[in-house]
């Protein structure tokens, strides 16, 4: 199916979500920046264009310049950035937008809002005196700079720092002789560093003893970083939990095993209370809320809510959890896209997002808690061996997550009826999802949790 077939798909089925028309062929992939307290505070956004075909004819809307027709940057990707769909998926957050010297110099930039976006300057591109006098034009406008993926201090460097506010610093390829005394000058600076490529507990706790204020990569996600990481329960009490809701608990099972996750209740208390299902009241204890809600909905959210951090965050703060709600509901949306997809199909994608990376709660081997789950086969494929259609989705994801469109592409050909831009566009959904789910003046309540 096309991404134009599938767009008027959900338009028909009164599904929003997939942009029309030509932000239909323009979507992004985020990634998470955290602080120092190892919360969420912005995303980077990742642009994606299919390629098209050279004997095919980008059309422009009547009055549009040929420009921002046939070019990758201008009004076509602003106007997708501006879309719902991005905005919800930042989630309260500043997002950071890598930016190309023609898109610096396109009028159309102006629409963004600067109090929401920090452009992006590559490390290499050109800086010559027209540059820096657009820098300075768009500073004094209030935007505000990044210099992006800096592994050394070169000419280009030097003339792009005294207009940046931050400097994003590839923990990969700069020389480790020279980073202690590069991140000190920075910081004397009063430059915002941020450390970008930190995929692992070592290189977090290095930038974080040198000072660094951001930190960019998938470290939280890893089970190195589990033992620094305050979970919501003792462990045995989460595996007993996840093993009851494998099951079909009473309520009165549930209530009693919710009772040891305090910050579990906590979370599903708000839900609840937010949900419009308490019938003109407010949900008081723990057992109204599960009756108000059902024990369906409640199990799939308190999946969700195993990944909450101890200290009583905010959902839309905690990376973790947002990462595994954003991945569970882009499986469940996406294996709804295929063919012969039913509700068992649903429900195991969900699953399968859910406990992909499981290990980075408990620790130790994946597969040994796999085990003590006693998941479907299917899905323990999927997690384990990255097999079937499950797997093939999992894979999906986890490049989407990375923004490697490449690895995107080559996996989506692999599935009937789902396409790079589809993929893209369903994950800023499932990120939009995930990011309002805890906010009770905005959400409709565990509804748009499981619709």
């Amino acid at each position: 199916m096309t991404t134009t077939a599938v767009a008027e798909e959900r338009q028909a089925n009164g599904v929003p979500g997939i942009a029309q028309g030509e932000c239909a062929n323009v979507s992004f992939a985020r990634q998470p920046i955290l602080n120092r307290d190892n919360m969420l505070c912005a995303f980077e956004l990742r642009l994606y264009r299919p390629p098209v075909a050279q004997d095919q004819e980008t059309p422009s809307n009547e009055g549009e310049s040929q420009s921002d027709a046939q070019g990758s940057e201008g009004a076509a990707v602003i106007r997708a950035l501006l879309e719902p769909d991005v905005r919800a998926a930042l989630a309260n957050h500043p997002g950071y937008l890598p930016v190309t010297r023609e898109l610096l110099f396109d009028e159309a930039i102006q629409r963004i809002p600067a109090e929401r976006f920090m452009f992006e300057l590559p490390a290499d591109i050109h800086a010559d005196d027209q540059l820096i006098a657009r820098i300075v034009e768009l500073y004094g406008r209030r935007y505000r700079f990044v210099i992006d993926n800096v592994a050394q201090a070169n000419d280009t460097f030097a003339r792009l720092l005294p207009y940046a506010d931050a400097v994003k610093i590839n923990m990969e390829r700069i020389a480790q002789a020279m980073l202690p005394k590069f991140a000190s000058v920075l910081k004397s600076a009063g430059k915002l560093l941020i450390a970008q490529g930190v995929e692992s507990q070592a290189v977090y706790e290095q930038a974080f003893d040198l000072g660094f204020d951001r930190f960019q990569g998938y470290y939280f996600a890893h089970p190195q970083g589990a033992a620094a990481r305050k979970v919501s329960a003792p462990r045995h009490a989460l595996l007993n939990l996840l093993q009851l809701l494998g099951g079909e608990p009473t309520v009165a099972q549930l209530e009693a095993e919710l009772k040891l996750n305090p910050v579990l209740v906590m979370h599903l208390m708000r839900l609840a209370n937010s949900s419009g299902l308490a019938m003109g009241r407010k949900v008081t204890t723990l057992r109204e809320a599960i009756n108000a809600t059902g024990t369906n909905r409640i199990a799939r959210w308190t999946q969700l809510l195993l990944y909450a951090d101890g200290r009583k965050v905010a959902l839309e703060d905690d990376p973790l959890l947002q990462l595994a709600a954003t991945r569970a509901r882009f499986m469940e949306l996406a294996v709804e896209r295929l063919p012969e997809a039913g509700r068992d199909e649903t429900d195991a994608a969900f699953l399968t997002g859910v406990f992909s990376f499981v290990d980075s709660v408990f620790g130790g081997s994946l597969e040994h808690t796999l085990n003590v789950l006693v998941l479907a086969k299917p899905i323990r494929d999927a997690i384990l061996l990255r097999e079937g259609v499950l797997g093939t989705l999992l894979t999906v994801v986890e490049a989407l997550e990375r923004g490697a469109w490449a690895d995107v592409e080559a996996a989506c050909a692999r599935l009937e009826g789902l396409q790079a831009i589809d993929a893209a566009q369903m994950g800023l959904l499932a990120a939009a999802w995930a990011g309002v789910a805890d906010r009770s003046a905005e959400a409709t309540g565990l509804e748009r949790i499981e619709d």
